[in-house]
């Protein structure tokens, strides 16, 4: 990873998730007043003074507890002590000095690592001198803060900043957004950790184990691909509480911000309504789209033929689906999971893929000579000339005398003619008919 990395860790309910959510500036992290909310390790990305750094909530330590969640929890917080260059121990001012906070302080001074102390809840700052009581720690100067109302939140990144290790050059680079999504229980987060090698997503049999849309990044051939976990999405009517609720906004805001979109499916079930529902809503964004099949080697009966009558049924309900690529994996077994990565940067090369203006329309003018527009009673419909205006997903602009007279069958002949000369494998393709005073026809495939 290019960028340093900062880990945020306590006891449950000391606002580690408030103070995460305050210092990226949005709200990324479910916060609840239910402890434990957060399993996983949420990863997001902060800027202050100039300085990027990875930002990583984690979730509350429980240190003598032997319950399965919190034993994975202290796991996955022992995994963000490994990668940190930076520690920020939050504590809770209000309820004062917890043992607690002493035995995760002991295990931080052994880990070798930077550590920063938040004290947190303090809303009367600096007409209170609550987080005195923590120089106990051992760790330096405490730091005073309120992450519900903001104060002093800029005193916390002016230390973070000045702890961070020496810039690195690549710093800068822009990863490739990439959400996994699909229906609970499918196995999205062991894919993640298979491509990562390691557990950095608590897994478990029950459904729904990841709440927060959680972001990996991985560097694949010099570049970020940056995999954001989501919760499963289910249908409204079956998100039974908040937390569930608002994981699926957190799925549907992922999705927003990703250039791919991975929709994993469990190959036992098929390609549910559901999931074509989230494949549509993601191309309808502007992402690109990989459907990865999970759980292939749990097909026992099948042959060379298998896959590809599945996908031609589908194909059938949601045609886009034909100029997406598919990769039948397991996550369990690791088959196939090693092209994933070199699928990802693909399709989203293709998406910024830009076609010199004189080239589009030669192709324009190949489509046009084998195939005409379909004419109407007076004027002539003519397409007069193209090119393409937008990348990301591509985009182009077609002037005719009579935009508005170009049916959409005809609109999609000229997208698959498109396509036909420059792939855009995994993208969407959209298409603007304009002439001078008409109203546009948009048109998406």
């Amino acid at each position: 990873m290019s960028k340093p990395t900062v880990a945020i860790v306590g006891r449950p309910n000391v606002g580690k998730s408030t103070l995460f959510n305050r210092l990226i500036g949005g709200r990324r992290a479910i916060v609840s007043h239910e402890p434990g909310t957060t399993r996983d390790r949420n990863f997001g990305e902060a800027e202050w003074a100039g300085r990027r750094f990875w930002l990583v909530d984690t979730g509350g330590l429980v240190p003598d507890s032997q319950q399965s969640m919190d034993r994975a929890i202290r796991r996955q917080v022992d995994l963000a002590l490994d990668e940190a260059d930076l520690v920020v121990l939050v504590v809770d001012g209000k309820d004062g000095l917890n043992p607690v906070d002493g035995e995760v302080a002991a295990q931080l001074r052994k880990s070798g690592r930077p550590v920063l102390v938040a004290v947190n809840k303090l809303d009367e700052y600096p007409r209170t001198s609550e987080h005195l009581a923590f120089y106990a720690l051992g760790l330096g100067d405490p730091i005073p803060v309120s992450a519900q109302v903001g104060k002093a939140s800029g005193d916390l990144l002016d230390a973070i900043v000045a702890h961070l290790p020496p810039r690195d050059a690549a710093e800068d680079e822009d990863a490739i957004q990439v959400a996994v999504v699909g229906r609970p229980n499918v196995g999205k987060s062991s894919l993640i950790n298979r491509l990562l090698g390691e557990d950095r997503h608590v897994v478990a049999p029950e459904a729904g184990t990841t709440r927060d849309a959680i972001d990996s990044p991985l560097r694949y051939h010099g570049k970020t691909l940056n995999f954001i976990d989501t919760a499963g999405l289910r249908r409204r009517a079956k998100v039974e509480d908040d937390i569930e609720f608002y994981s699926t906004l957190r799925t549907q805001r992922a999705v927003e911000r990703a250039d791919v979109c991975v929709l994993v499916v469990d190959a036992a079930l098929g390609l549910q309504n559901q999931d074509l529902r989230i494949a549509t809503e993601a191309w309808e964004h502007g992402a690109a789209l990989i459907v990865v099949v999970n759980k292939w080697d749990l097909i026992e009966e099948k042959d060379t033929n298998t896959a590809k009558r599945g996908q031609d049924l589908l194909i059938e309900k949601a045609p886009f689906l034909a100029d997406v690529p598919w990769l039948y994996t397991s996550a369990q077994t690791g088959q196939r999971i090693s092209k994933l990565p070199e699928l990802i940067e693909q399709v989203a090369s293709e998406r910024k893929r830009r076609i010199a203006t004189a080239e589009v329309n030669r192709v324009l003018e190949e489509l046009l000579q084998r195939n005409a527009p379909p004419q109407k009673a007076g004027d002539e419909v003519k397409l007069l000339y193209a090119s393409q205006i937008g990348v990301a997903p591509p985009e182009f602009a077609i002037v005719s005398n009579r935009p508005e007279d170009v049916p959409e069958s005809y609109q999609r002949y000229l997208i698959h003619g498109f396509r036909e000369h420059w792939s855009f494998l995994g993208s969407p393709v959209r298409l603007k008919l304009t002439g001078r005073g008409a109203k546009r026809k948009v048109r998406e495939r």
